[in-house]
């Protein structure tokens, strides 16, 4: 009776251990079945390209020669297609990161169609969240509806999903590693409603008349700022084009560590590699790639007696904002990563106004005013963000613009 009883706990014992051991041993052979990744050696770092679609990339730290003669193309494509009549300004827009306080810039855009003086600019650069709304903001007031609808109707649920505590558990094991603690599926699903096959025939459609849209991410292996020419990939003739715009609008806003890397593939004399790409505000949380705009704000026959304004749209309050935090890895982690990019942020502003009084550029600039205290109970609250997008409809309807980047005026 005794062996019996014994065989047959023995047996129980391992049938259990079938059924949870053999789940992970399938669960780690699918991560050894994935395609193996390449990483971009350092030394080649300055030869790369996209496979098919060259010189619509560049390093956001050093110049680019391709760039700047896209910047000086520019300048004949918008005489042509003007026929010779030039604007008497050159308007550029840099929208900056923020996450849900993105909803700030959308409404200001939107207020701002509405006195009837908000401009077509020329350039329209984009991080992060600043990414997603830039190309409505570069196409103009006919996307204002959209814009208003993706940044009043979001919600935590359209941004992304948490993996499951079993997902997560395997990952802190070392059973089944995990790049991110949510999923970007929900945020991809968003992404691909609002660029379709139509807005992207109109972004190429500006650019080919000397317009530019720019998007910065963070390459992460190589720790730099990488600027991408979304119109010349919009106007190119690759048939994935439409899959990259929507990649890199994706990678420019996936937080690292909330959310997953995305992988590129990159070419260098026809050999394959792999970039890693997170959130542009890694590494700035407003660009202009001030190096490529040379030709236009300097001299230049195009531009004679032009005025160059540059508008900068901070999705941030500027002044420290206390929070009642709980000892927490989620809440720790996310008000030390907002604290540091509050930080740079500022950084970036000084960096811009400093370009902009060098090169004789009008400095204006707008972020969320200190008196708006709209409690957020989650990171996309949506009544957080409906609140937030009509005050920067006021804004925008009372057009005001600082001068001075925050703490200089004074």
């Amino acid at each position: 009776m005794y062996m019996a009883l014994r065989s047959s706990l023995s047996r129980r014992k391992n049938f259990l251990l079938v059924w949870v051991i053999a789940p992970l041993i399938l669960l780690q052979g699918c991560i050894d079945m994935s395609p193996p990744y390449k990483t971009l050696p350092k030394n080649l770092e300055n030869q790369v390209q996209m496979p098919g679609i060259p010189n619509v990339r560049a390093w956001g730290d050093v110049h680019s020669d391709s760039f700047q003669q896209s910047a000086i193309e520019s300048l004949k494509q918008e005489k042509t297609a003007s026929n010779g009549k030039l604007k008497p300004e050159i308007d550029i827009l840099a929208i900056s990161g923020g996450g849900a306080d993105g909803a700030f810039g959308a409404g200001l855009l939107y207020g701002w169609t509405k006195t009837g003086h908000r401009p077509q600019f020329k350039l329209v650069t984009g991080i992060s969240t600043g990414a997603l709304m830039a190309p409505f903001a570069f196409l103009g007031a006919a996307y204002d509806e959209k814009l208003r609808k993706a940044y009043t109707c979001m919600s935590d649920k359209k941004i992304d999903k948490l993996h499951s505590r079993f997902a997560l558990l395997l990952a802190f094991a070392g059973i089944r590693p995990l790049p991110s603690l949510a999923s970007d599926k929900p945020l991809q699903e968003l992404i691909a409603q609002l660029i379709d096959e139509k807005v992207l025939a109109e972004i190429a459609l500006e650019h080919n008349k000397g317009r530019r849209l720019l998007v910065g991410t963070t390459q992460l292996n190589a720790q730099r700022l990488v600027i991408w020419d979304m119109g010349a990939i919009a106007a190119s003739n690759s048939p994935d084009k439409l899959k990259l715009f929507r990649k890199i609008l994706l990678a420019s806003a996936s937080l690292p560590i909330y959310f997953p890397p995305q992988n590129f593939t990159v070419e260098v004399v026809h050999h394959k590699y792999n970039e890693m790409h997170v959130d542009g505000g890694v590494e700035a949380q407003v660009m202009l790639f001030e190096s490529i705009l040379k030709p236009i704000s300097q001299k230049n026959k195009l531009l004679e007696g032009r005025k160059i304004r540059l508008y900068v749209i901070r999705n941030k309050k500027v002044s420290p904002e206390f929070q009642s935090i709980k000892p927490e890895f989620k809440d720790i982690a996310i008000h030390a990563i907002d604290s540091i990019y509050k930080s740079q942020g500022t950084a970036d502003l000084y960096r811009l106004y400093a370009f902009a009084k060098h090169d004789g550029l009008d400095y204006n600039l707008a972020y969320i005013p200190e008196c708006f205290n709209v409690t957020k109970h989650s990171e996309f609250d949506n009544s957080y963000m409906y609140a937030l997008f009509y005050r920067g409809v006021e804004m925008g309807r009372s057009e005001k613009w600082y001068k001075f980047p925050p703490g200089l005026e004074t």
